[in-house]
């Protein structure tokens, strides 16, 4: 079965090449990519300024992919897969025993795999992740937050194998005066709805500090 991804970028990308990238994305180096060709509309203008979206095909039938948001998982697994990859300042004690314990416990080993699909920790919901490492939030009100103002997934190619499977098919041109208003509101959305949800009491009552003392 072939897949359609949209890669949205200050730059058309005909060959996207194995072994370049930040190593500090989400999950780390890779092709990030979203079956949302709006989405990625939205990540093509990042600096306001206008952009393309890249088109492309691939054969999923033959590729190992790890899909964090399958019963298999929890957003733990997610969360410690973002704290091990991007770079961030840990400001309390308790941020960096949190950050200690989920690495322990709920990485995974990308290496096993040709892909990963995943939430994308965008400004506002990494500072929603911040907040539960430092004791801020629940569990619970951490995986309400992530579905807040519907930013999708990322299709990550990580494997040699997975980006020779990769075939470029077009690309559109992307209007910063049209998008980026779009990305700024789906922001401010997602920030206002995450203020309001804290104004209730959360169902769970589990915090990190809790789960830590329970050791798992």
């Amino acid at each position: 079965m072939k897949k359609t991804l949209y890669h949205g970028s200050y730059e058309i990308v005909q060959e996207p090449k194995y072994g370049r990238g930040k190593e500090y994305n989400d999950y780390g180096q890779g092709f990030y990519l979203t079956e949302d060709p709006d989405l990625a509309c939205e990540w093509a203008v990042n600096d306001g300024l206008d952009g393309f979206v890249s088109r492309y095909e691939i054969e999923m039938d033959d590729l190992s992919i790890l899909c964090l948001n399958s019963e298999e998982y929890s957003i733990l697994h997610w969360l410690a897969l973002l704290v091990d990859n991007r770079r961030f300042r840990i400001s309390t004690p308790v941020m960096a025993r949190a950050k200690e314990w989920l690495t322990e416990n709920y990485l995974i080993d990308l290496g096993f795999y040709d892909a990963v699909i995943g939430y994308r920790a965008d400004d506002s919901y990494f500072t929603f992740a911040k907040d539960f490492l430092n004791n801020s939030i629940t569990l619970g009100q951490l995986s309400q937050a992530m579905k807040l103002g519907e930013l999708g997934e990322q299709f990550v190619i990580k494997s040699r194998f997975a980006f020779d499977m990769l075939e470029f098919r077009g690309f559109e041109p992307v209007d910063s005066a049209l998008y980026y208003p779009k990305r700024k509101a789906r922001d401010e959305m997602a920030r206002a709805e995450y203020f309001r949800m804290l104004e209730k009491e959360s169902e769970d009552g589990i915090y990190i500090q809790d789960l830590m003392k329970g050791g798992r």
